[in-house]
């Protein structure tokens, strides 16, 4: 039997259109009720704060190698929504958001902090990605190879509209989503600054990528966390800035409900 597809140099650019895999994941069948829109979000502190002072109910916990990930529901503002702690990673981050659509999921955003690529964006601002690079794996397995993919213009007005609404100050940017985090060298930051880029994480691209595939709608929020617009590294202390990422995280619910 012979591949729709050529093979290449490198196998990450070895793109298979098929829809259907040999893993599926919605292949256990399982009797779920999944709400249609979901926040993911990659703080576990906020997910562990609304659980506990807040009227949610666990619908499932998802056993990986790596350990639980426990998938919650409230409602906000009259609306089921779901949420839930995402890990750090293109692979996993795409793998627990293909179980949720699979599902019944089909409104998405996530929401975390980011390195920034320009030392005058305060620590705490928020950022709306309007496009990724694509400088990471999973992506390539879910759309052909380009430099980069654009997000879902109506998810960015939306999160744009509901920023405005809440009176934050915000910046829509391009973003360089990366694999490997001690690999962000002088030089490649300089080349992504050249191309636009004004902050790097770990998924966004991957994420977006996976929506398209699967024709979702997803949009993401960022907070600027370190600076890597030195050659001296900064960490500014970002992940202790507590109300930049409840923040964040309210402002994709309320995003996400317009959706």
């Amino acid at each position: 039997m012979t591949a729709k597809f050529k093979k290449q140099d490198y196998p990450i650019l070895e793109y298979d259109p098929a829809y259907k895999a040999i893993i599926e994941p919605g292949r256990n069948n399982r009797d779920f009720d999944l709400p249609e829109r979901f926040v993911i979000t990659f703080f576990a502190d906020i997910v562990e704060k609304y659980a506990k002072e807040n009227d949610v109910r666990i619908i499932t916990k998802l056993k990986w190698e790596t350990g639980i990930v426990t998938i919650y529901e409230m409602v906000h503002k009259g609306e089921r929504i779901g949420f839930y702690h995402a890990w750090v990673g293109a692979p996993i981050a795409v793998g627990v958001m293909e179980f949720i659509i699979a599902y019944g999921a089909e409104k998405i955003i996530a929401c975390g902090g980011c390195g920034v690529l320009d030392k005058t964006i305060d620590v705490g601002q928020i950022l709306i990605p309007t496009s990724a690079i694509r400088d990471e794996g999973t992506s390539y397995h879910y759309l052909p190879p380009s430099r980069e993919v654009e997000i879902d213009k109506k998810c960015v007005n939306i999160l744009e509209r509901v920023i405005k609404e809440h009176g934050y100050k915000y910046l829509k940017c391009k973003t360089w989503t990366t694999d490997a985090f001690y690999r962000e060298t002088l030089d490649k930051v300089n080349m992504r600054k050249l191309e636009g880029c004004k902050s790097v994480e770990m998924e966004c691209s991957a994420l977006c990528a996976l929506s398209k595939f699967r024709k979702v709608s997803f949009g993401q929020l960022l907070y600027g966390g370190d600076n890597l617009d030195l050659e001296a590294y900064d960490e500014r202390d970002w992940q202790n800035n507590k109300s930049a990422r409840e923040i964040l995280f309210l402002l994709s619910l309320d995003s996400c409900i317009e959706l």
